[in-house]
Order: C-alpha cells, then sequence, then structure tokens
C-alpha cells in the first residue's frame, strides 16, 4: 500500500493562488468627472477593503497549515473544507464588491483575479478528495490486518 501525498502539492498551489490574488489588483475604477476633460483611475486591491484581506490572509494561512496536519487527516479534511467554503465566500464578495461600484460615472474594468481564488479552490478541492482517497487507503489496510 502506497499513499501518495499529492495533496499537500495541491494545498501549497491553493495557499500560493490565495497570496498572489492579495497582491494583484481586482479591478481598475475610471470615474469621468462632469464638465471636464480629465478622467481617474483607482486600481481597487483587497487591501482596499480590510475585512476582506484578513478573510484572504486566514484561508492561505489555513491552507498552509493544513499541509501540516498530515497525521490527523479528520483535521487536515476540517481544514480544507473550511478554507474552501471560505474561497467561494470571497469570489461572491468580490464580486459584490465590483457590482457595487457600477454607477452613474463610474466604469470598472475587471482584471480576473476571480479566476485565481476558483483555481484555489479548485486545488482545494482536490486536495480534500486525496485526503479522502489516503483516509479510504488507511481503512482499508487496517481491516486486512
Amino acid at each position: 500500500m502506497v499513499i501518495q501525498r499529492w495533496q499537500s502539492v495541491w494545498l501549497l498551489i491553493a495557499g500560493i493562488l490565495v497570496i498572489v490574488f492579495c497582491c494583484l489588483p481586482m479591478a481598475a475604477v475610471q470615474t469621468d468627472v462632469p464638465d471636464a476633460a480629465v478622467s481617474s483611475v483607482t486600481l481597487l486591491r483587497p487591501v482596499d477593503v480590510p475585512v476582506f484581506m484578513v478573510v484572504n490572509i486566514l484561508v492561505a494561512v489555513l491552507l498552509f497549515i493544513s499541509i501540516f496536519l498530515y497525521r490527523n487527516m479528520k483535521r487536515q479534511k476540517t481544514a480544507t473544507l473550511v478554507a474552501m467554503l471560505l474561497t467561494a465566500l470571497m469570489m461572491l464578495t468580490e464580486i459584490y464588491i465590483l457590482y457595487s461600484w457600477n454607477r452613474d460615472g463610474v466604469e470598472v474594468e475587471w482584471f480576473g483575479s476571480i479566476f485565481l481564488l476558483l483555481g484555489a479552490l479548485a486545488f482545494a478541492f482536490l486536495a480534500y478528495k486525496g485526503i479522502s482517497s489516503d483516509e479510504r487507503l488507511l481503512k482499508a489496510a487496517d481491516r486486512l490486518r
């Protein structure tokens, strides 16, 4: 019986994607000033919304901690599941934040950073499936003893 720890790689990639998301801008907000030929462009980053940034950091920490919880698979699965739920919540929150900027005279250009969160969610799901697979292998080996 061979247990492969690919879920550690998937969790690492998911954590890195969340960290990269924290560093990149989510969108560019262009406001047109009436009666003037100028318009201002502001980059909207996760740092601009403090609660959003704290949840991002929490998800990254959870993903990195769950790499080292391999001795307790139940706790590792729980940490990974919580990180997946928070990642999905972050995706919904980002959509809400960017749509709330859409109003008269404001143009929002999305940069596609939500795909980083989608990738993190996919890799966390792969890790969860790997942890479940290893758990089944260990239970089957214990039955054979």
